[in-house]
């Protein structure tokens, strides 16, 4: 089986962004890394993609438009073999979609509903 990644983007509107969390060694980054690998990969989990789901790394966060807005910017993995069917990132990106309340809700984040990116 093949590795095969793809990332994922969305916006947390409840999520002050600070300058340290630009930085990838920071407590503030590793911290906020762990919690969002803690309500992303279970979704991803019972999603399509859910059987070969190998992991997600949190490569940035961002300033958005807002003083409380965060970007996330995460690449995810799979393992790719025959029996798999081609990653289809618009049924992933509707699968996340449902899962998150129609983009408003991670966990106890809030998301800005036209933020989500699937992107294969």
């Amino acid at each position: 089986a093949i590795t095969e990644h793809f990332t994922l983007n969305f916006t947390i509107t409840n999520l002050l962004f600070t300058t340290d969390l630009q930085t990838p060694n920071s407590h503030k980054f590793r911290s906020t890394e762990k919690i969002m690998k803690h309500y992303i990969e279970p979704l991803l989990q019972k999603s399509s993609v859910g059987p070969h789901f190998s992991g997600c790394k949190v490569m940035g966060f961002r300033s958005g438009r807002h003083r409380e807005d965060t970007k996330v910017d995460a690449v995810c993995s799979y393992k790719d073999n025959a029996s798999l069917a081609r990653f289809d990132r618009e049924k992933l990106h509707q699968e996340l979609s449902t899962m998150t309340n129609n983009v408003t809700k991670l966990g106890h984040y809030s998301l800005d509903r036209n933020s989500l990116y699937v992107n294969g």
